[in-house]
């Protein structure tokens, strides 16, 4: 036996690896393997936060649904060992978890440390002791829609997840902390009883059965992309540019943004697909479809996006961690929001100011209005992605950012330059062209947060398995099948979400395999028709809004009552 084979050989124990972490190694289980993926954290084409929330968990699901055979095949070259039986995740440094040194840990035996361990994971698991607040109620759920079990089928689970924090110089610091964190434990417990538990012998089965879906779905040839599907997609985008071209040069400026609009709704689409590696299944080939399309015909940062999306696919929903969700002061779908969270995402805290108050109390009025401006906050994003160089700089993705720079450039010449300015004759004209153009994009926006604004956003903890969690956070949208071009496959986020590579042509295929295995094990099925969803979405927004407008009257009560007369 070789040295390299002798050292991938290598039993590490729970003990070791809690070291190594604590130490400032970057270490990831994959099939009982143990990577340390320092070296690899400026190459990653996703970005090292998509690795660094993985950092002491098994993440064999997140990264074998992710990759191409091609690509998993390299991370053996990053295996130092091995780990015997299961394991129990850690949480990761990002997200809160301690690890204690090599020297710290010499002084424990071994029964100790698995005593310590224990007793940590409970404290970790255990729900919060704050008594549940008769000022909030809990969040209305619409139940017709969604295909739900009995509650008292489901067992219960110990789990929870750790509340959120305030700051403690506020004379309403203490109202605040109550009902914030009585409302985090009454969400957590209506996840308890609604979901499977969450002991490891229960989340095992379902990974089990998880991962022998997978083999069925990929028997069935799902992951095998039909190109015809895409030249039906081009037949529509190229109708869709003959219309704008035809229109614009008959002088219907303000008519032409429409079909303008419609075609960067759709290749959104192709976009998504191709950042998921859909269409080829080669990351060079893909990456290079998606960036060709998001900036020089659309404007936007293919690169940013998957950045951004990856993290959103291993944390969805998690107030502090997925920034499809962090839409402060705009917007907040959880009560959390409202105690100023740190994202570790945007590495800032999102402060809930005197601006964010205002708005979060209107917020059910203002989603849709937004959402017809939010291409406008892609273009921002993206030129800080590209020009703050917050892409790998190293390594397969290190042209990444000056392919997408010439695209900026292309695309704010012929849209900018070619058509606003050279084309289209007199202010009022050229505003409300670009106010149309963008605006038909929003039910693009709509679709992506009704997935997730409407479904859980509660932490139940480290033992949650990855196909629970992404059901628990994610819901689909029922349509016929005529409208799936409307929709663009993100309709079906939760089975995309379960199976992030498979084509978009595929997934109403595969969405009678994953109604199975939902039945199987037990976890609800969110589905939900477009108009039901948006409602609930709605409904939602408006919750937390009361929720803000509340615990801004408690404040001042208490301000009241201390400092008043």
């Amino acid at each position: 036996m070789d040295a390299q084979t002798q050292r991938k050989s290598q039993i590490f124990s729970r003990r070791e690896i809690e070291g190594l972490i604590a130490s400032g190694r970057s270490i990831v289980i994959v099939d009982q393997k143990v990577l340390k993926v320092d070296a690899w954290l400026p190459y990653h084409p996703g970005g090292d936060k998509a690795i660094k929330h993985m950092i002491g968990r098994d993440a064999t699901d997140e990264v074998q649904r992710f990759h191409s055979t091609e690509t998993l095949k390299l991370t053996n070259r990053y295996q130092i060992g091995r780990i015997e039986g299961p394991w129990l995740n850690f949480a990761p440094p990002i997200q809160g978890g301690k690890f204690r040194t090599q020297e710290e840990l010499a002084g424990l035996s071994d029964e100790e440390y698995m005593e310590a361990c224990s007793s940590e994971h409970e404290s970790v698991s255990s729900a919060s002791s704050a008594e549940q607040s008769p000022i909030f109620e809990p969040a209305d759920h619409v139940s017709s829609s969604v295909r739900k079990r009995n509650a008292a089928n489901i067992p219960r689970s110990s789990s929870a997840s750790s509340v959120s924090s305030v700051g403690l110089d506020e004379p309403s610091a203490h109202t605040k902390m109550s009902v914030l964190d009585a409302r985090t434990q009454q969400e957590i417990d209506l996840d308890k009883a609604k979901y499977p538990a969450l002991d490891p012998q229960t989340q095992a089965s379902i990974v089990r059965k998880y991962r022998e879906l997978q083999q069925r779905i990929e028997a069935e040839d799902l992951y095998r992309c039909r190109y015809s599907s895409y030249g039906i997609e081009c037949i529509r985008y190229g109708i869709a540019l003959a219309m704008f071209v035809f229109l614009l040069r008959s002088g219907w400026y303000i008519t032409s943004a429409f079909p303008l609009g419609f075609l960067w709704h759709q290749l959104a689409f192709t976009v998504h697909d191709a950042g998921h590696m859909g269409i080829t299944h080669n990351f060079h080939a893909d990456t290079t479809i998606a960036m060709l399309v998001a900036n020089y015909l659309g404007g936007l940062s293919a690169c940013w996006w998957k950045y951004n999306h990856n993290v959103h696919h291993l944390v969805t929903n998690s107030p502090e961690h997925d920034p499809d969700i962090e839409h402060m002061p705009f917007f907040a779908i959880s009560h959390r929001f409202l105690g100023g969270l740190f994202s570790t995402y945007y590495e800032r805290v999102m402060e809930y100011d005197a601006f964010a108050k205002i708005m979060l109390r209107y917020q059910n009025f203002t989603y849709y209005p937004i959402m017809m401006l939010g291409r406008f906050n892609l273009y921002r994003l993206g030129w800080i992605y590209i020009l703050f160089n917050q892409g790998p700089k190293k390594g397969p993705a290190w042209w990444h950012r000056y392919f997408e720079f010439v695209g900026q450039v292309v695309f704010w010449t012929w849209y900018g330059y070619g058509v606003v300015y050279k084309t289209i004759p007199g202010g009022w004209n050229r505003f409300f062209f670009v106010l149309i153009s963008h605006a038909i994009t929003a039910p693009l926006h709509v679709q992506i947060t009704l997935s997730h604004f409407a479904m859980s956003t509660s932490d139940l903890g480290v033992t949650e398995s990855f196909p629970q969690k992404m059901l628990r956070t994610t819901m689909d949208v029922d349509c016929p099948q005529w409208l799936d071009f409307f929709h663009g496959g993100l309709q079906f986020q939760a089975i995309h979400h379960l199976f992030p590579r498979i084509p978009r042509h595929n997934l109403r295929r595969t969405q009678k395999l994953v109604q199975e295995f939902c039945d199987d094990v037990g976890i609800p099925y969110a589905l939900y028709g477009f108009v039901d969803g948006n409602k609930v979405v709605i409904g939602k927004l408006a919750d937390v809004g009361r929720q803000a407008a509340i615990l801004a009257e408690c404040q001042r009560t208490i301000a009241e009552g201390e400092f008043g007369h």
